[in-house]
């Protein structure tokens, strides 16, 4: 048998979740958890994607939508906990793999979610360097724009941004307090839940007396006749946009190992976060399609994310000659800070995330060893730490967000998937083994989880694919070059030098290789059909071609023996 498919032990996997002088320190409780979860998952989205959704896809029906999309986060929720009860162990998805499906499949999920951590991390810096100048602005002070831009961005003067410096800023901090330590950091990201929450609930209590009957009648419009413009399959579309808003609660997972009583404590983090947010979610929508009319957000541009919100204050109000006089002007204020707040906490338990998955990566043989060394004092990965504080801060200071923002919603439902899958094959492997929680109606919970989360990938652009299978390939690079012969798994049962090792690695890469060929096809003739320039995107997606070609045929036809 390939050491591929080998799985970690059980029991080994618990003798490392084990408290010891040179582990991670076991400080977390379920109240912290909880507080990580709202930290990761209430952010900016909250307050742009609902009145976009609303207005282009649902009308009031956006609540259903988020209850819809609720749903499809709890069936891999509910997966996600059964795994961090039963397994305890810092790596998320990666360690739930690894113990499932093998050492392969756990290589691709651990390096698929770098896409949703550390690229997500960056992603929300740029995002969160954009809302600080806002807010800036609002007190009549303007930063330089060419601070808060890429080299890639264009300003309103049409000059050219020199580095996002914000978004560099805030990732430093961010790190700097996971350094100091994971109580530390918890306690950080509790004071700013506590913040954005108070701000989220005093949106909803203000605004529910402006709420008017006529704005939430019908709550389902009737469908334009085009497939996802109201009507029930617009409620489904929109829940398919707004299930992003959700994506974040499956990092309370990565801090198994530095929980005290992980197998109460993660089913509670993981689902009520989830509940709470979900909550929160529905009666922010309920206010805003309730004080204005659905229509009406369209109003703001896709550019100003904070629109919505700001159309739904200006209506809560008096109307004095004719003219809407609102009451509460300086909530818009209050929202920036919500926002901004919001990104920090999800930048916090991103980063935190990112390097629990690297420690568990690396403690297993499959990355450099320095990205499993922990601190004498802080008992943190702070070398993880401080190499996210660098990939991320140049990545946010000189790439734009838009660029890798969709990868990070893949990379997320495929560790999903991937988890949903997970638990099927361990109660049939391992019916035994002890869990102090269990996902309920198994295999049908985990299957609903997969066939959503496929869903949601399947509304997802031909170009966030391509990305993705490029991400995917590049990592079976690093595995082929370096986690295979370095593999304690492998050590350990003699087979680093299996040929069969190599082999499969390279027909999967060549798979991969074909599934590129194919898609950035496809993308191609879309564009042509759309006149859209898609030629940096072909050009380079060949280059990769190319390469691989080579570089796997070369793997395979060294290991034919």
């Amino acid at each position: 048998m390939s050491n591929l498919w080998r799985t970690k032990p059980l029991n080994q996997l618990l003798a490392e979740a084990e408290e010891s002088e040179k582990g991670l320190k076991k400080t977390l409780t379920s109240g912290a958890l909880v507080a990580l979860g709202i930290g990761a998952i209430i952010g900016a989205g909250l307050f742009s994607i609902t009145g976009i959704a609303a207005a282009n896809y649902a009308g009031p029906g956006i609540m259903i939508s988020f209850i819809i999309a609720a749903l499809g986060c709890a069936f891999a929720g509910l997966c996600y906990a059964e795994f961090a009860s039963m397994i305890p162990v810092a790596g998320s998805a990666y360690t739930y793999s690894y113990a499932t499906m093998g050492e392969f499949i756990a290589w691709i999920i651990g390096w698929d979610l770098v896409l949703e951590y550390a690229v997500g991390a960056a992603t929300v810096a740029s995002s969160w360097s954009g809302y600080l100048g806002k807010l800036f602005s609002s007190f009549g002070v303007s930063l330089p724009e060419r601070l808060l831009m890429t080299p890639f961005d264009v300003g309103s003067g049409g000059e050219a941004g020199l580095i996002n410096l914000p978004a560099v800023f805030i990732v430093v901090v961010m790190s700097l307090i996971l350094i100091k330590g994971t109580s530390e950091s918890a306690w950080v990201n509790i004071g700013i839940v506590i913040l954005k929450v108070s701000i989220v609930i005093l949106f909803i209590v203000v605004g529910f007396k402006y709420v008017k009957p006529e704005n939430l009648t019908p709550l389902i419009p009737e469908n334009t006749g085009k497939f996802g413009e109201y009507g029930w399959s617009g409620i489904i579309r929109a829940a398919a946009v707004v299930f992003f808003a959700y994506i974040g609660f499956d990092a309370v997972s990565t801090a198994a190992q530095e929980t005290k009583n992980p197998k109460k404590a993660m089913p509670i983090g993981i689902m009520g976060s989830l509940l709470i947010c979900t909550v929160l979610y529905i009666a922010f929508a309920y206010v805003m399609v309730g004080v204005v009319h659905y229509k009406e957000f369209t109003a703001g541009g896709g550019s100003d994310h904070l629109a919505p919100v700001a159309i739904a204050i200006e209506a809560m109000g008096t109307v004095v000659n004719g003219t809407m006089v609102p009451e509460y002007p300086w909530l818009n204020t209050s929202i920036i800070v919500a926002i901004l707040l919001g990104y920090a906490s999800v930048i916090l338990v991103m980063l935190m995330g990112q390097s629990r998955v690297f420690y568990s990566m690396s403690h297993d043989g499959l990355l450099p060893k320095v990205f499993s060394e922990v601190h004498k004092k802080f008992r943190t990965p702070f070398k993880s730490n401080i190499f996210f504080l660098v990939f991320v801060s140049l990545f946010a200071a000189f790439i734009p967000g838009r660029v890798v923002g969709e990868m990070t919603s893949i990379g997320t439902l495929f560790a999903f998937i991937l988890v949903c899958i997970g638990v099927i094959v361990m109660r049939k492997t391992q019916p035994d083994a002890p869990r102090a929680f269990k996902t309920p109606l198994v295999p049908l919970v985990p299957i609903l989880g997969v066939l959503t989360c496929f869903g949601m990938m399947a509304f997802l652009p031909f170009d966030t694919w391509i990305r993705l299978v490029i991400w995917m390939m590049i990592g079976l690079d690093v595995y082929l070059w370096r986690g295979i012969k370095n593999s304690f798994l492998g050590k350990a049962n003699n087979t680093t030098n299996d040929p069969k090792n190599y082999r499969i690695s390279a027909i999967c890469g060549g798979a991969l290789t074909l599934i590129l060929i194919f898609l950035t096809y496809f993308h191609h003739q879309a564009a042509i059909a759309d006149k859209i320039d898609d030629g940096g995107l072909v050009v380079f997606s060949e280059v990769m071609i190319v390469l691989h070609i080579f570089f796997y045929g070369y793997y395979f036809f060294k290991n034919r023996k």
